[in-house]
Order: structure tokens, then C-alpha cells, then sequence
């Protein structure tokens, strides 16, 4: 599990939009602190609360520099459609192969929905280093991350 302090794994993959456009995280390192939101999945009631309440607050963190991302084994075609219908405007990433969660040590299963190989919950704040300033894991992947938590751990970077 990543800590305060180590080095975040750096990971390409495809951003959720209908465009299927490359994504690269060290594209993202150098302009400020990195917020990665990882989630087990769209569409689901937690997931959407999260990524929704990110956006309420998406001017804030834009305000304090941060990049804001979510992460999840979803399809970049739902993705898609995820940001469309909640008005997300930040990029979501689609890590389909699960590579991405792993070297986060973040794969999870919720077996009584069916969902296997999936994202926990969990938020990562990078500096401009890619070193880990600030973490939190779900104990339970239907638990919501400490907004205001991450809000200030960002300002701190």
C-alpha cells in the first residue's frame, strides 16, 4: 500500500471520453499537485456521490493549483458517458487491463454485486516529484474520502 512519502507509480492508459484520447500521468506531474480519486465504478450510487461531490468542488481545487483525476477499471466508453451525465469535468482515466490498480495495490472484489478485479476507493495526492503527500484508503469501498481532508492536504503541497 502507498504511504505519505513514497513514489507514486507512474501509469499510462486511456481517458474516458468518446474520443479514446492517450492518457500519461507524468504529463501531470510539474503543474502542481495531483488529486488521483480512484473508485470502484460508474454509474454505482458511491461512485457518483465521490466523483459529483469532486466537481462541486473541482473550483477549489483548480484554485489551489491541484489536477483533479478519477480512476477506475471502467470502459473509457462509460466513462464517457459518466462524465456526460453528471457533468464531470475533470478527466477520468480508464485502467481496463487493471495494471494501473494493482501497482496501487488498490484491487478490490465485491462479490454480492458481482464485481471482481475493481478499484477500492481510494485518493492520492502527488507533488510535483510524483511522491505521495498525501493518502487515504477506503476500509469499505462504499465509504466516501474526507473531502475537506484532501481540499486542505492539497493546499499544504
Amino acid at each position: 500500500m502507498l504511504s505519505t512519502g513514497d513514489s507514486a507509480p507512474v501509469f499510462s492508459a486511456t481517458k474516458g471520453t468518446s474520443d479514446h484520447e492517450d492518457f500519461d500521468l507524468s504529463e501531470h506531474l510539474g503543474d502542481g499537485p495531483v488529486v488521483l480519486a480512484f473508485f470502484p465504478g460508474a454509474f454505482t450510487p458511491p461512485c457518483t456521490n465521490e466523483m459529483v461531490a469532486f466537481q462541486e468542488r473541482l473550483d477549489d481545487f483548480e484554485t489551489a493549483g491541484a489536477t483533479v483525476l478519477g480512476v477506475s477499471t471502467d470502459s473509457p466508453f462509460s466513462q464517457g458517458a459518466f462524465r456526460d451525465q453528471h457533468s464531470i469535468e475533470f478527466d477520468l482515466v480508464s485502467d481496463m487491463s487493471g495494471e494501473t490498480i494493482r501497482e496501487y495495490d488498490l484491487e478490490t472484489d465485491i462479490p454480492e454485486l458481482g464485481l471482481f478485479g475493481i478499484a477500492n476507493r481510494a485518493v492520492f495526492i502527488l507533488n510535483d516529484e510524483g511522491t505521495v503527500t498525501y493518502s487515504w484508503v477506503a476500509d469499505d469501498p462504499t465509504n466516501e474520502p474526507p473531502y475537506e481532508d484532501v481540499l486542505d492536504a492539497v493546499k499544504a503541497v
